[in-house]
C-alpha cells in the first residue's frame, strides 16, 4: 500500500473545504442576494457540498491517524465525483440531452386540457431545463461540474501524495 505525505493531504483537503464553501456560499448568494430561484436539481446538487463540507472537517482534523484521514479522505473524493455526476446530469437535463424530472421540465405528453391542467399546477415554478444565468455560454449547472470535477480532482490528488522518505507516518 502507498505511503502519503500528510502535509500534502492537508493542503489539498483544505483547498476542498475552501472551494466547498465558496460554491455554496455563491450558490447561496445567487438565491439569497441576486434573486435566482434554484430549481429542483439545484437544490439536490447542493447536498454533495453539505456533506462534504463536515466530512472535509472530520479528514482535516483526523490528521495524522492515517487509516481514518484516508477513510475520510476517500469519501470526500467520492462525494465529490457524485456531485459532479449530478452537475452532468442537470447539464444534460439543459441541453436536452436527458430527460429531467418531470415536475421540473417543460415537456408536456398531456393529451386533454384537464391533463396539460393537473401537469401545469404540479410543476415547479423554476424549470430545471431552461437555464437562468450563464457566463461564458455555461449555465450554474456546467460550472458545477466543473467545480464538482476539480475538487474531486483535487482530494485525488492529496490522496495520493507520495510520502517523503524518513517522514513519519
Amino acid at each position: 500500500m502507498p505511503r502519503y505525505s500528510s502535509l500534502m493531504r492537508r493542503i489539498g483537503l483544505s483547498l476542498v473545504l475552501v472551494g466547498s464553501i465558496a460554491v455554496i456560499g455563491g450558490a447561496l448568494l445567487f438565491q439569497y442576494v441576486g434573486g435566482l430561484a434554484p430549481c429542483e436539481l439545484c437544490l439536490l446538487e447542493r447536498w454533495p457540498y453539505y456533506i462534504g463540507i463536515p466530512v472535509t472537517v472530520l479528514a482535516l482534523l483526523a490528521g495524522e491517524r492515517r487509516p481514518l484521514s484516508t477513510g475520510l479522505g476517500t469519501v470526500v473524493l467520492l462525494i465529490f465525483i457524485a456531485s459532479a455526476g449530478l452537475g452532468f446530469y442537470h447539464v444534460g437535463v439543459e441541453q436536452h440531452w436527458f430527460q429531467g424530472p418531470t415536475a421540473c421540465t417543460s415537456s408536456t405528453g398531456a393529451k386533454t386540457l384537464e391533463e396539460l391542467r393537473a401537469q401545469l399546477m404540479a410543476q415547479q415554478p423554476v424549470m430545471c431545463d431552461q437555464p437562468q444565468w450563464s457566463l461564458f455560454g455555461v449555465s450554474l449547472a456546467g460550472w458545477n461540474f466543473v467545480a464538482s470535477a476539480a475538487l474531486a480532482l483535487i482530494a485525488l490528488k492529496a490522496l495520493a501524495a507520495p510520502r517523503r522518505r524518513g517522514a513519519r507516518a
